[in-house]
């Protein structure tokens, strides 16, 4: 399992569509959204948690058009799918590996990208812990529209399509309890609704993925 982790990173790193690519896309999206909006500071920081939100679920929705599709093309998803290990565990290990290359970057980019938009002081810690409670799902619901969208050609905007949907509550949330931070408000609710999507999807899709993947690769 080690293994495969470590293999799946290197493909990320090396094939494009790692932290790289997802860092400068949220850069831009930061950098972007003051001269849309203007440089007012109060309003800027009312939207902060939002956008900060918005931008690291697209950005994490950048790479998964290459998840599966490289281990599609090269023959290796079959090999994996009749080795010993669990095929569950093995979309498991390649969620992780893309939380790890774009989401956790992404988490450890946000604080430091809340500035560019006026991100008041009492809101760095919440929207760190809510992009960490949020993004693994992000990897997970991405690599169960992976799993439907693999082979197919020009599949891409169809995953955009099937998983942006799924996304939706896990971005209602995340910026719920990012914002009620910011303004010093209470962030129970939002944060265990965020954990409660977060371990409901870990516990279910790799199972879904697994059973979806098996019919794609008959």
């Amino acid at each position: 399992m080690i293994a495969l982790l470590l293999r799946d990173l290197k493909l990320a790193l090396r094939a494009g569509g790692g932290f790289g690519l997802g860092l400068a896309f949220f850069l831009i999206v930061t950098v972007l959204v003051p001269f849309s909006v203007g440089p007012q500071s109060e309003l800027l920081a009312t939207i902060a948690p939002g956008i900060l939100w918005l931008g690291a679920l697209l950005a994490c929705l950048l790479s998964l058009d290459r998840l599966l599709a490289l281990d599609w093309e090269d023959g290796s998803l079959d090999l994996l799918a009749t080795a010993p290990l669990p095929l569950e565990a093995v979309i498991t290990i390649k969620s992780l590996a893309h939380w790890l290359t774009t989401g956790l970057p992404l988490v450890l980019a946000a604080p430091v990208l809340g500035v560019l938009l006026s991100l008041p002081i009492s809101g760095y810690s919440w929207l760190v812990i809510s992009l960490a409670l949020g993004t693994p799902a992000l990897s997970v619901i991405g690599t169960f529209g992976a799993a439907l969208t693999v082979g197919l050609k020009r599949g891409g905007l169809l995953l955009s399509l099937l998983v942006l949907p799924l996304y939706v509550p896990t971005l209602i949330f995340g910026a719920e309890a990012a914002r009620r931070g910011a303004e010093g408000l209470e962030t129970t609710t939002p944060l265990l609704m965020l954990a409660g999507i977060t371990a409901a999807v870990i516990a279910l899709l790799p199972f879904a993925s697994a059973a979806v993947l098996r019919i794609n690769l008959r």
